[in-house]
């Protein structure tokens, strides 16, 4: 899994993404990774107007001295009517050139929903087709089956596992992993080279989506970081957990913590804590 040190940067950057910060806004978001001495913005495309132009992002990195290094589509059930609700290929084309227009090089987005299924049955052909055209990678991220008690539900098209499918560049969430029982380790292994981008977060393996902060949950996720370190990852690994529910003080503790648990386990400096 060694990259070409052409192909990225030889040190690997851990980003904040503005959905860590939730409810707060994307401003709070660059804030925050600033203090905290992230290595840059994953900006999640939300209702939100500040999310979806150039411009305000434009405003924040000059304000804050950090990048955006990655952009979110609009993919969730959350996010399903932003820029339309008609076709999704449209919020697809558009997260693009937010991308192009911040100087993100990346975009991630979900795989389609199962009752998208003409989006879907074009899916990994337009994919491709997008990245040759734009040069932008689309990192196609890992989800879950859907359970109700003893219940499993494919509700994403062709599948919720990467793996199989022929994408170029693929996102691994490790609180995903956590919520379907996949083995991260063995899915990093497989993709080999196509693993482009990380959401660092961690899951204790029930049926809720919970993005814990890394080394709360049962995720292997130090053995992950350290194995991302010595492939020669130079991609982006991306702290996406859950705050929503808490104070602004454990708030800006809890994202320190994961920016000292990645950068510890990736062997880069770890800042000073607040």
């Amino acid at each position: 899994m060694v990259r070409p040190a052409s192909a990225r940067p030889v040190v690997p950057a851990v980003t904040l993404s503005s959905s860590s910060v939730y409810p707060l806004g994307v401003a709070a978001a660059f804030e925050t990774a600033a203090r905290l001495g992230y290595d840059g913005v994953e900006v999640m495309v939300l209702a939100d107007p500040s999310t979806q132009e150039p411009g305000p992002l434009l405003d924040l990195v000059q304000r804050w001295g950090i990048p955006v290094r990655s952009i979110h589509a609009p993919t969730l059930l959350v996010s399903q009517r932003v820029w339309g609700t008609a076709d999704p290929w449209p919020k697809v084309d558009k997260s693009i050139e937010l991308a192009q227009g911040v100087g993100a090089d990346t975009v991630v987005l979900h795989p389609p929903f199962r009752w998208q299924r003409e989006y879907a049955a074009e899916f990994v052909d337009g994919v491709a087709l997008r990245e040759d055209d734009t040069g932008i990678a689309l990192a196609v991220e890992n989800m879950f089956p859907w359970r109700a008690r003893n219940t499993h539900m494919q509700a994403y098209l062709p599948h919720w596992d990467p793996v199989t499918q022929a994408y170029d560049h693929v996102t691994l969430d490790l609180s995903h992993t956590a919520t379907a029982g996949s083995d991260a380790l063995a899915m990093q292994w497989a993709l080999g080279d196509r693993l482009h981008h990380v959401h660092l977060a961690d899951g204790s393996g029930s049926m809720k989506d919970e993005h814990l902060v890394p080394g709360r949950g049962g995720q292997p996720c130090g053995l992950f970081l350290e194995r991302l370190a010595e492939s020669g990852f130079g991609g982006v690994v991306a702290v996406e957990v859950s705050t929503r529910r808490a104070t602004m003080d454990q708030r800006e503790l809890d994202l320190a913590e994961a920016l000292a648990f990645a950068r510890l386990h990736l062997d880069l400096p770890v800042p000073a804590g607040p």
